[in-house]
């Protein structure tokens, strides 16, 4: 089970999240109480292993913009977590993660349109908020998306692929935490998992969360 621990902010917490198993580490620049700069993000990044996937998210900034602060920070993909059309996936030069706020079946429709994507991310829809809610995602709508991606002809990654774009993996996020991620696994058969609020204490990353967490998730997996 591809995992990814969002929101980092510290070395500690960066470190914690590659020790304990996670795929990918995910770095915030859009408004956000987890939002770190770019130089932020390039000291922290230069002290972790060169092999780690580190992943920009991103909230509708220009391209030029995204493209200025992955060269910067060092970043391995980008998370798209806004309105971004479609045409957006081939402009950033690297793999694209793209993030839907979810209402219900109806959302599902336009994911064919990414298909160019490394990452399809399903969230559920809050007003006013981009993400990291610790809302709940109704976890059927994944399997309905498999199908609906199934459908269009899209050809997903594998287990055990890296972001790939043009094969994108499907990943559920929304209020996901060591308790329930593997009964979310089971339920919703998702190709990853994105936690953020679900392994924090009081606002702040909890690295025994973030153990637990990578832990039951690749462990519901096998």
């Amino acid at each position: 089970m591809w995992v990814k621990i969002c929101g980092l902010q510290n070395m500690k917490d960066a470190v914690a999240a590659v020790e304990a198993g996670a795929d990918a580490l995910g770095f915030v620049f859009a408004p956000s109480r987890r939002q770190v700069t770019p130089e932020r993000a390039e000291a922290l990044i230069a002290g972790l292993p060169p092999e780690t996937v580190t992943v920009g998210v991103f909230v509708d900034a220009p391209v030029e913009e995204i493209r200025r602060v992955a060269a910067q920070a060092g970043l391995k993909a980008v998370q798209l977590h806004g309105s971004e059309p479609p045409e957006a996936i081939g402009q950033v030069g690297l793999p694209v993660i793209k993030a839907f706020r979810i209402k219900g079946p109806d959302d599902l429709a336009r994911l064919p349109e990414y298909r160019e994507a490394a990452g399809l991310l399903l969230d559920p829809y809050v007003d006013g908020q981009a993400g990291g809610t610790g809302q709940t995602l109704d976890w059927t709508l994944v399997r309905w998306a498999a199908r609906v991606l199934q459908q269009a002809g899209v050809t997903m990654a594998g287990p055990d692929e890296p972001l790939t774009p043009g094969r994108p993996r499907l990943i559920l996020a929304g209020g996901l935490n060591p308790e329930n991620v593997a009964h979310a696994i089971a339920h919703a058969a998702p190709g990853g998992v994105d936690v953020s609020s679900g392994v924090e204490t009081g606002g702040s990353k909890d690295i025994n969360k973030i153990y637990a967490f990578v832990e039951a998730a690749k462990g519901a997996a096998r």
